[in-house]
């Protein structure tokens, strides 16, 4: 039974005796992340940057194999911004949303040339960095350097919701989830308050079910005294995701070398290795229409099924051409040779392809 139900409100407030119970509790309970800072020891800006970067719109699982992979291979910014920009994108492939790994490495060269490779401590340098927006500037002004800024993701708007039961929708109550954090964030450890609001929402105050019974904040939770926290935090109702259509073409060299296109450097898997495909449009186009596309000349066949691939805006689903072509083949003008190169199948897994370019692939090499 709630509170409310027994006719009492919560204990208490959200205020400095929340901040304080929350914080207890992360010192006992945090998690252990691999850009994380050991017990008493000041947090490297390039690891909180690096993860936070990372993290956007992707799990810390999924993030954990890349973050050490990236720290191995440039473990300063100096050496990030050293790197070749192939480089970047191939051990980024896998993680989407590439234009975070083109901005990474703008903002990287943009330290050394500009700061030295120093990061700079304020929210507002940081948010004149290529690339960092107002969530990753108060991060690492927070965590990196110990400012009282308020960084707010979706872990933490879950717990600023449910903690003042805040009945706005989503995405229009952001800015008031925003302010309500802000008014808890302390002036001492608010990188660990900061980590503290995401450790909670990632494992107790979760989406689903969440875990009351072991929150350190359940006195005082106004969702949880009206038995509302399931309920938030509430989401305006989605769109229907518009639907995208297009023919991919799988080129294979008699020499077991594989056709590749590298996209646009802006835009959508900007910079990113594919395979040359036709527009993606809103309906399937003609199969006449579709062969004239065509990156060489061969005996194009059609790969039974199709790709399916989900972004965030939109469905694709990709209908597959193969042929074997000689090696004096030579490229059509709607393949774009400038931007076109032969790649063994051996590299495929070093090379700066996305997900979907590697389910075209293998879609289309099972039939080989």
């Amino acid at each position: 039974m709630t509170a409310v139900a027994q006719g009492q409100l919560p204990l208490r407030p959200a205020g400095p005796d929340t901040v304080s119970s929350l914080l207890d509790w992360y010192d006992r309970e945090k998690r252990d992340l691999p850009w994380r800072a050991k017990s008493r020891r000041r947090a490297d800006p390039y690891k909180v940057w690096l993860s936070e970067i990372m993290l956007q719109q992707t799990t810390v699982k999924a993030v954990i194999p890349y973050f050490e992979k990236f720290i191995h291979t440039w473990p300063t910014v100096t050496a990030l911004a050293a790197a070749d920009l192939d480089d970047v994108l191939a051990a980024w492939a896998g993680l989407g949303y590439y234009s975070r790994a083109r901005n990474l490495h703008l903002c990287a060269k943009a330290l050394v040339e500009r700061h030295g490779g120093d990061f700079p401590r304020s929210e507002t340098e940081l948010l004149e960095l290529p690339g960092i927006g107002p969530y990753t500037a108060a991060a690492v002004a927070a965590i990196a350097f110990g400012r009282p800024a308020t960084p707010v993701d979706g872990n933490v708007e879950r717990v600023t919701s449910r903690l003042f039961a805040v009945k706005q929708p989503l995405p229009g109550a952001k800015r008031e989830l925003k302010r309500l954090a802000a008014t808890l964030t302390p002036a001492r450890r608010p990188g660990d308050f900061a980590q503290a609001m995401m450790d909670l929402g990632a494992t107790i105050c979760t989406p689903r079910r969440p875990s009351c019974l072991m929150c350190p904040l359940q006195d005082d939770c106004h969702a949880h005294a009206r038995g509302i926290e399931a309920a938030l935090p509430a989401k305006a109702a989605k769109a229907e995701r518009p639907k995208r259509f297009g023919v991919a073409f799988l080129a294979l060299r008699e020499d077991g070398q594989i056709l590749l296109r590298r996209r646009p450097d802006r835009g959508l898997l900007g910079g990113m290795l594919e395979v040359p495909s036709t527009p993606w449009i809103d309906q399937w186009a003609a199969t006449d229409e579709a062969l004239g596309s065509i990156p060489v000349h061969g005996d194009w066949w059609s790969v039974p099924g199709s790709v399916v691939h989900v972004f965030t805006h939109f469905r694709l689903e990709l209908v597959v051409y193969r042929a074997i072509v000689p090696l004096d083949t030579s490229l059509t003008f709607w393949a774009e040779p400038d931007r076109c190169l032969w790649l063994p199948r051996r590299d495929l897994d070093r090379a700066a392809l996305p997900s979907l370019m590697k389910k075209v692939i293998g879609h289309a090499l099972r039939e080989s």
